[in-house]
C-alpha cells in the first residue's frame, strides 16, 4: 500500500519587475513568484504531485508557511484512497475548525487548501496518464457533483441542479473533446497591455499580437486617464476595428469614478472593464455594471470563495466571470463556480498570465467546454508570454488558440533547475 511521504516547499520568485511585465494601476512592480508544493509518495511508479499559489513577491514566505501547516493532514495517508476520495480531502482541508478560522474559506490558507488539492490531482491524472481535463471529462455527473461543497450554495443551485446541467451536457461530451483536440480553445492576449510599457513596445506587441491570430488584446488602465486615452488610441490604430480591446482596472477606483472612467474610454469599443472596483464589493460592481452598459463588467482573478462569485451571479453584478486556478481552494471550488456560471448562464473567460496560471486554467477552461457549459461562445482563456519555460509541460498557442494538453497531468510541475535557480532566500 502506497502512502504519502511529505509535502515539499518552494519559496519561487521571478524578478519580473526589473521589465515590468504584469505591472498595472495597482500593482506596479509585480515580482512574480510561485508558493510551490509537490506531494511526495513512496508508490513504486516515482510519481509527484505538484502545485502552486501565484503570487508577486513579498508574501510569498507567508503564503508556504500556510502550505506546511497542512502537511499533518496528508503525511501518512494511503495514495489510492487519498485520490480516489478529492471530494473527501477537500472537506477535510477546507473544514479544519482552527485552520478555517483564519479565513474563513478565504486567504492565504484558502489558497494553501487549493494548492494542495491541485497536486493532488496532478498527482492523480498522471497515475491515470492523461491530461487533467480529460480526467475531469470523463467522470459521471455523480462524481463531479461529489467534489462539489453545496453547503451555501443552494439558495442558487443544488446537488440535483448541477446533476441536471451535467447529464444535459453529456450527450456532446466526445464529439467536443474531438472538437477540443482538433481546433483548441479561443484566447486573448494581454502580453500588449502591460502599464510599465513604452508607447514603442505597446504598438509594437499590439501588431505582433495581430500577426499572431489574436482576436482579442486586453490593457491595463486606471493609473491616468490621459495615458488610458492615448495607449487605448494607439492599441485601436494599431490592431483596427476587428480587433476586441478590454480594459482593465485591477481594482483601483470607487463607483463613481469607475463610471466616469469607463465612460471616457467606451468610444474605443471595450470588450469588457474587468475588475473596476474592491473584488468584495458586489453591490459596487452590480452599480458599475449598470451604469456602464452596454460594456460588460468582468472579475473574478481576486473573488474569495464560491459564495462571493454566488453572491456577484445574483446581484447580476458580472457578465463574465474569471475564474482563477489559484485564487479559490483548487478544482474541485472551481467546479462549484464553473457549475454556477453554467447555472446562471454566464460565460466564464478565465484569468491566466502570472506563473504557471495558463498552465493550470486551461484544464478548468476545456472541461468546462467538454462537460459543462459545452460552449465556447463567448468564451476565451488569457494569455500572457512570460515564464513558461520554466513548466515541464508549457502552454501550446497557435493562431489564437490554446492547443488542448495531451500530456499526463495538471500542466503544474515546473522543471527542478527552475526551483532551484529561482529560489528565495
Amino acid at each position: 500500500m502506497a502512502r504519502i511521504l511529505a509535502l515539499h516547499t518552494h519559496d519561487v520568485r521571478f524578478p519580473t519587475s526589473q521589465t515590468l511585465d504584469g505591472s498595472d494601476a495597482m500593482n506596479p512592480d509585480p515580482d512574480y513568484s510561485a508558493s510551490y508544493v509537490r506531494v511526495l509518495t513512496d508508490a513504486d511508479d516515482g510519481l509527484s504531485g505538484h502545485g502552486f499559489v501565484f503570487t508577486i513577491g513579498r508574501g510569498n514566505d507567508v503564503q508556504v508557511a500556510a502550505l506546511r501547516a497542512l502537511e499533518s493532514h496528508l503525511v501518512g495517508r494511503d495514495v489510492d484512497a487519498t485520490l480516489d476520495d478529492l471530494g473527501g480531502v477537500w472537506r477535510e482541508l477546507v473544514h479544519d475548525s482552527q485552520l478555517r478560522w483564519l479565513g474563513p474559506e478565504k486567504g492565504v490558507m484558502h489558497m494553501a487548501v487549493g494548492a494542495v488539492i491541485n497536486a493532488l490531482w496532478d498527482l492523480r491524472a498522471k497515475r491515470e496518464g492523461k491530461p487533467l481535463w480529460q480526467v475531469l471529462a470523463a467522470m459521471s455527473p455523480e462524481q463531479l457533483v461529489d467534489l462539489v461543497d453545496f453547503r451555501y450554495l443552494t439558495d442558487a443551485l443544488t446537488r440535483e441542479e448541477a446533476l441536471e446541467l451535467l447529464r444535459a451536457a453529456e450527450p456532446g461530451r466526445a464529439r467536443r473533446q474531438r472538437s477540443l483536440l482538433a481546433e483548441g480553445y479561443p484566447a486573448y492576449t494581454t502580453t500588449p497591455g502591460w502599464l510599465g510599457y513604452d508607447d514603442e513596445k505597446l504598438a509594437r506587441l499590439c501588431r505582433e499580437a495581430v500577426a499572431d491570430g489574436f482576436t482579442q488584446i486586453k490593457l491595463k488602465v486606471g493609473a491616468d486617464l490621459d495615458d488610458d486615452l492615448r495607449r487605448l488610441r494607439i492599441a485601436r490604430d494599431t490592431c483596427g476595428p476587428g480587433i476586441r480591446i478590454a480594459v482593465d482596472a485591477n481594482q483601483r477606483w470607487d463607483v463613481d469614478e469607475a463610471v466616469r472612467w469607463v465612460t471616457e474610454l467606451k468610444p474605443f469599443d471595450l470588450a469588457w472593464i474587468e475588475e473596476p472596483t474592491s473584488p468584495d464589493d458586489v453591490l459596487a460592481h452590480a452599480a458599475i455594471a449598470r451604469a456602464v452598459a452596454p460594456v460588460p463588467v468582468a472579475s473574478g482573478e481576486h473573488i474569495a470563495n464560491r459564495v462571493v462569485f454566488k453572491q456577484f451571479l445574483q446581484a447580476d453584478a458580472l457578465s463574465v466571470l474569471q475564474l482563477d486556478a489559484t485564487r479559490v481552494a483548487g478544482v474541485n471550488e472551481n467546479i462549484a463556480i464553473l457549475l454556477l456560471a453554467a447555472k446562471f448562464g454566464v460565460p466564464v473567460c478565465p484569468h491566466a498570465g502570472g506563473v504557471g496560471l495558463c498552465e493550470a486554467v486551461q484544464h478548468l477552461a476545456m472541461f468546462d467546454y467538454v462537460a459543462v457549459s459545452g460552449s465556447t461562445q463567448g468564451r476565451m482563456i488569457e494569455f500572457v508570454d512570460h515564464l513558461h519555460e520554466h513548466f515541464l509541460s508549457p502552454v501550446v498557442v497557435r493562431d489564437g488558440r490554446y492547443r488542448a494538453p495531451t500530456t499526463p497531468g495538471a500542466g503544474t510541475e515546473m522543471y527542478a533547475a527552475s526551483l532551484r535557480e529561482y529560489a528565495h532566500d
